[in-house]
């Protein structure tokens, strides 16, 4: 290979292949050699990129000297990637060949996906409500029109399908607001110790309903953090409003905050919020997908109780803003203890 394209390869930031005129390869980068293999200089081109639609570009590109381009899916680590390569013709001396270039767009495809799982999950939460309501309607405009009990009966349920509806535009709203704010550091000083019992103090009601005590395991003196109190609240009232509707009625929810002087995530001092049930537990194979957004353990369960499947993706953002760390830590029957971290100082 030519002096000069062996140090030009190296300097680009895609995977590329040079294939000389003779369709063997001339050289590659170290990002192709990850890609497709090491020990392939000298080889004919076929027997290292084994994807017809890129083999058809680059014959493409010998036979009428224009660029060509393909999509390529291939598989690394487990992972299914998704690449588009782009061959054009070299001729200069020391070099003549198709230069073919691999651009991933792995991240492009998994955000297209995300954004049309997301889209199918808010129709599916909508739609159930909706037909609900449109079918109540119906009957009340027909067969019911003149039965009072079913009337007030169907209007009940109704106001409850529209309350559902309610929570999930609001709970949307507030992870996109979430979303936009996720690289802008709060400004302020929030003290959690007082906040953490306003809150209690405000979900006391809810929790006597359920069955539940709230036990406090707080510190007396202040503790100060820098952050957002609106959503530092949101994130203990959303923690602790899911212990009391999973963690199973009559048992108690702990909620705790303390200071250590090393957090290891954190590198440095930091306050350590945990809200621990004594429920039935969760399986260790639903903890990493919790706070995916609409990811629901029990989805019939979680409906009933009036969840949207928003409030841990909303943590975790909120979280991820305040530069924190939340883990969950649970063994099936055992109950479960979220564990928000948080630092001391900016």
């Amino acid at each position: 290979m030519s002096d000069v394209i062996a140090p030009l390869l190296r300097t680009l930031p895609l995977a590329t292949v040079l294939i000389g005129r003779d369709e063997r390869i001339l050289g590659l980068n170290a990002r192709a050699e990850t890609l497709l293999g090491t020990g392939l200089e000298g080889r004919h081109f076929i027997t290292a990129i084994r994807h017809p639609a890129v083999l058809d570009v680059v014959e493409a590109c010998f036979a009428d000297r224009t660029p060509q381009k393909a999509r390529m899916l291939t598989s690394m680590g487990g992972q299914d990637m998704t690449f588009e390569v782009h061959c054009a013709f070299l001729d200069i001396p020391g070099a003549q060949g198709v230069l073919a270039s691999f651009e991933d767009l792995t991240h492009v495809e998994q955000a297209g996906q995300m954004r049309r799982d997301f889209v199918a999950n808010v129709s599916h939460e909508l739609r159930t409500p909706l037909t609900a309501l449109l079918g109540f309607i119906e009957t009340l405009r027909g067969p019911a029109r003149n039965d009072a009990d079913a009337r007030e009966r169907f209007l009940g349920i109704m106001a409850a399908e529209a309350q559902r509806m309610e929570r999930l535009v609001a709970d949307l709203l507030s992870l996109s607001r979430v979303e936009s704010e996720e690289r802008m550091r709060p400004t302020g000083r929030v003290e959690l110790t007082g906040l953490i019992e306003s809150v209690l103090r405000r979900l006391e009601p809810v929790a006597r309903t359920g069955g539940v005590e709230l036990r406090r395991h707080l510190p007396e003196g202040e503790v100060l953090v820098p952050g957002d109190e609106d959503q530092l609240r949101q994130v203990i009232t959303n923690l602790v409003e899911n212990a009391i509707k999973y963690g199973g009625a009559g048992g108690p929810v702990e909620v705790g905050l303390v200071t250590p002087d090393e957090i290891a995530g954190l590198r440095g001092p930091g306050a350590r919020i945990t809200v621990r049930d004594h429920g039935p537990g969760i399986d260790r194979v639903h903890i990493p997908r919790l706070t995916e957004r609409f990811y629901r353990i029990d989805s019939h369960r979680s409906r009933e109780m009036g969840g949207t499947g928003l409030g841990l993706a909303i943590v975790k953002h909120i979280v991820n803003r305040h530069r924190g760390r939340m883990r969950v830590e649970s063994e099936p029957g055992q109950g479960a203890e979220f564990i928000v971290e948080l630092p001391l100082r900016t």
